[in-house]
């Protein structure tokens, strides 16, 4: 079910609103506390990409304890995985939830006289500043602290923002500045006249708040974690709890119209993707298409929602209590000795955290990259490889893992069943990394399918026949006795090559295994003997093909005139005759996702080189369609793209005859040591978007490539780029504008379409070109395993964190060069970023990259690539 956002005022009452000032307050849906000693420590299991079949399918209520960290009690997280499982009479037996209270709850609040006490620690014209980070106000207790911190990962750009004090991490709360980060030299004042002020080091105001009053006013951090300016009479101005950011603290109260924003990413504070709203409902929203992805269905009535030590509650109208969280006996009857916080985190996920105030070790447990969660016999959380996967670092028990095993080719699907088998894995669930969503389907169904698709790693079969299958990563991997799902983990079936087990044990010899050893012994002495004479057999037959070859190289052939072929002037080669000019395809140049190139002599008096492309599968149905194809590409002439010489049609075989590119391909010298020169970079990436605005406005019959890559950008003498492969992509003819088909294209440049069943338009290629610029431009390419931070594996998800926080000298990194081109680079980053926008109708065309790269169209502020959802 899909929303838009009802924007109601219910006006409250005035008394009831000042005497709830100190009310605890917060979010969301229940699921008991874990009722776990200090000591025990849960997995992170955040649902970072979802299904899009799934969202047509919102569960009411969703939620399951999660905890991250030693000495950490997580109460719940909200809305869960999108798990489209679940139904609600099921869910209900496992979750308390949705109780209402007949019965007001009795709301503790401040003394006022406290209060008035703790205004007068911030006087005015007091100031902070980012060149002494050590120096903030804190709060009576201690508690917390309200002045700069400087961004995660070496930034030099500072948050003005409230934290934890007393915990390791610092945790912020609250920011004022999260979109428009303050640089070295920046201060914060509380003016004589008043005002809350932060501004840059040359004065300009980078943020402000007026309290308009006519008496003293007064600064203060209180222990609730809330900053205020207020009277000398106590009469508070403003709050920082009126302007939440993404997460909320027991006393601060949700209103109607209030609203969280989530953050872009863990390291990234700015604006992310989610918002939760209140708006009579409590209701999860992606910020840009207002889709509704939970809520609280409380048809509108809900006015208030508020955080206490015994749980989270909404308000009704009615004077109802709807309980959202309701917190363990532990931490309901020791409040007092644990900081709690609820957050809208950056996966869309709203997670209640409890702190223990007296803990002095926190460890934060969550399993990387195509790792398994699970909880050991001694209630420890532990990160685990799945079957035939390693560690990326051994010494790194919590990292990614990656495949010890060749991953499956495109070029032959059909083969997935012969050399792949899906291993069986009980209790077990991938929440994330979903591209396609079955519903009605059998597991064997299931397991074929995932099979026979080179982009499918693993398929989730749940018993209510539903089939959800995975790409590489793999996210948010768990194994739990109580999860009803199954995955089916794509392996070779080569045993010899599996991954690393938990512990190593030894035995020692017996005689049964010496008897065993001597029986080993003796296969092998027989397996050694049937080689031998094997190798003697092919000995021979490889002499009686040498004479062979020699005895007709006395009588040289050429190759055959082309045939007459109507509308085709190119030249038409047997098989044969290419099989010759290969030397039996003997050399083979690259392998693309629709065909395999091989180096060829053609055995004329120029003995020209040329490039044979052989294709995997045809792409048009029968004789006339692929000639038809041909015949559109023999019209395409344009310096930008690898001429196509000619063809061959002969019974099942289908080739393509292009120039010959010495220098090689892109990805030839933009992965290796000896790298293109900026200014080279810079001009592939024109000609390759001059060729490709050819294929889609110029020529006579429009061609989607659907496979951009680096390795089907060629080089000639000149580093001039030229497009190859582009014969065997789906052709569009004028009166046509899009087209639905199967998957084409090389994993990590195909666009979101393809997996989404969305029409297939030019735009897929602007998406590939766009995922080609940047690995241009960084010199990397699209996903990276043996990257130090784990924020960088995926090249286009790195690239906008650090356009959105001003780092582009993380991406340029030593390449000198770039760095003092910085305006050409970051022109170049945001082009890219329009390219990869989810939304194909955001995607600029080949025409409007072209010129914006020439120079002749200015480039805009491109938005989030990554807040659009489809809704299918």
């Amino acid at each position: 079910m899909e929303r838009k956002p009802r924007f109601k005022m219910k006006m409250l009452d005035k008394t009831c609103v000042n005497i709830l000032r100190a009310v605890l307050s917060g979010l969301f849906l229940s699921g008991r506390l874990n009722e776990i000693n200090s000591t025990s420590e849960y997995c992170i299991f955040p649902p970072l990409y979802y299904s899009d079949k799934c969202l047509r399918r919102f569960l009411n209520i969703l939620a399951y304890p999660l905890l991250s960290m030693r000495n950490i009690i997580l109460a719940t997280v909200l809305p869960a995985a999108f798990l489209c499982t679940l139904e609600w009479t099921s869910f209900h037996n496992m979750f308390h939830s949705h109780v209402y209270h007949q019965n007001s709850i009795c709301l503790n609040m401040l003394p006022l006289s406290t209060i008035a006490q703790s205004y007068k620690n911030v006087s005015l014209g007091s100031t902070l500043t980012t060149s002494d980070v050590t120096k903030f106000w804190p709060s009576p207790s201690g508690d917390f602290a309200f002045g700069f911190q400087r961004i995660r990962n070496g930034s030099s750009g500072f948050l003005l923002a409230i934290w934890f004090n007393k915990l390791e991490g610092k945790t912020i709360v609250w920011s004022a500045n999260r979109n428009n980060i303050a640089s070295e030299g920046s201060k914060v004042e509380l003016s004589i006249d008043g005002r809350l002020v932060l501004t840059d080091p040359n004065g300009q105001e980078i943020w402000a708040r007026d309290t308009a009053s006519a008496g003293p006013v007064y600064g203060a951090m209180l222990d609730t974690g809330n900053f205020v300016l207020a009277t000398s009479s106590s009469g508070i101005l403003w709050q920082s709890f009126d302007e939440p950011t993404d997460t909320i603290l027991p006393g601060q109260v949700l209103n109607q119209r209030s609203r969280f924003v989530s953050s872009f990413s863990r390291t990234n504070a700015s604006s992310g993707r989610f918002e939760l709203f209140l708006d009579g409902d409590l209701a999860l929203y992606t910020i840009k298409y207002p889709i509704v992805y939970w809520s609280t269905t409380t048809g509108g009535s809900g006015n208030q929602v508020s955080f206490n030590q015994s749980g989270i509650y909404l308000h009704a109208a009615n004077g109802t209590l709807l309980t959202l969280i309701s917190s363990s006996n532990e931490t309901n009857s020791t409040s007092s000795q644990f900081y709690q916080r609820a957050i809208l985190e950056s996966d869309g996920v709203f997670r209640h955290y409890a702190y223990p105030k007296r803990s002095s070790k926190r460890q934060g447990v969550a399993c990387g990259f195509n790792s398994l969660c699970s909880m050991g016999t001694d209630r420890r959380p532990r990160c685990d490889c799945p079957i035939k996967y390693i560690l990326n670092d051994p010494k790194d028990k919590l990292g990614s893992c990656s495949r010890n095993f060749p991953e499956q080719v495109c070029k032959d699907e059909s083969r997935g069943v012969e050399v792949f088998t899906m291993h069986e894995m009980l209790h077990t669930n991938w929440i994330g990394s979903d591209y396609e969503y079955y519903g009605d389907v059998t597991e064997d169904w299931c397991k074929q399918n995932c099979l026979s698709d080179c982009y499918c790693v693993a398929a989730v079969h749940h018993p209510r026949k539903e089939c959800w299958k995975k790409r590489n990563p793999l996210l948010n991997g768990r194994t739990d006795p109580t999860e009803v799902s199954k995955t089916l983990l794509k392996i070779t079936k080569d045993n010899s090559i599996v991954g690393p087990t938990t512990t190593t044990t030894t035995t020692t010899a017996t005689p049964r295994s010496q008897a065993g050893e001597k029986r080993k012994n003796q296969s092998s002495l027989i397996i050694s003997v049937s080689v031998l004479l094997g190798s003697l057999v092919f000995v021979l037959i490889l002499l009686a093909l040498l004479y062979v070859i020699k005895f007709k190289g006395k009588y040289p052939k050429k190759l055959s005139a082309y045939q007459a072929v109507p509308g085709v002037n190119i030249r038409s080669f047997s098989y044969n005759e290419l099989e010759e000019a290969t030397n039996g395809f003997e050399e083979q140049l690259g392998t693309g996702a629709f065909s395999t190139g091989y180096k060829a002599v053609l055995n004329d008096d120029d003995g020209k080189i040329v490039a044979v492309m052989k294709l995997h599968k045809t792409v048009t149905e029968g004789e006339q369609g692929f000639l038809a194809e041909v015949n559109s590409i023999r019209r395409t002439n344009h310096k930008n793209l690898v001429q196509l010489l000619g063809f061959c049609n002969e019974g099942q075989h289908r080739l393509l005859v292009y120039e010959h590119m010495e220098t090689g391909s892109l990805a030839d010298l933009l992965f290796k040591d000896s790298r293109l020169s900026w200014s080279q970079r810079v001009q592939v990436a024109i000609d390759t978007a001059k060729g490709l605005c050819y294929l889609h406005e110029e020529c006579s019959t429009q061609i989607i490539h659907c496979d951009i890559m680096p390795q089907n950008v060629l080089l000639d003498e000149g580093l001039t780029a030229k497009i190859a492969d582009y014969g065997i992509a789906k052709l569009l003819r004028k009166d046509q504008t899009r087209t639905t088909t199967k998957i084409r294209g090389t994993r990590g440049y195909v666009a979101p379409e393809w997996f989404r069943n969305m029409p297939i338009t030019v735009k897929v290629d602007v998406y590939s070109f766009g995922i080609l610029l940047l690995e241009l431009i960084c010199c990397r390419k699209s996903y990276k395993q043996d990257v130090a931070n784990e924020n960088e594996m995926i090249l286009a998800e790195w690239a906008c964190d650090c356009y959105r926080r001003k780092e582009l000298h993380l991406l340029a990194g030593d390449d000198e060069e770039a760095v003092e081109d910085i305006e050409m680079f970051k022109k170049l980053l945001m082009v890219a970023i329009w390219c990869i926008q989810e939304n194909p109708a955001l995607r600029p065309s080949m025409k409007k990259v072209m010129l914006t790269l020439e120079g002749s169209v200015e480039v805009s502020i491109p938005p989030d690539p990554f807040s659009f959802i489809c809704s299918v």
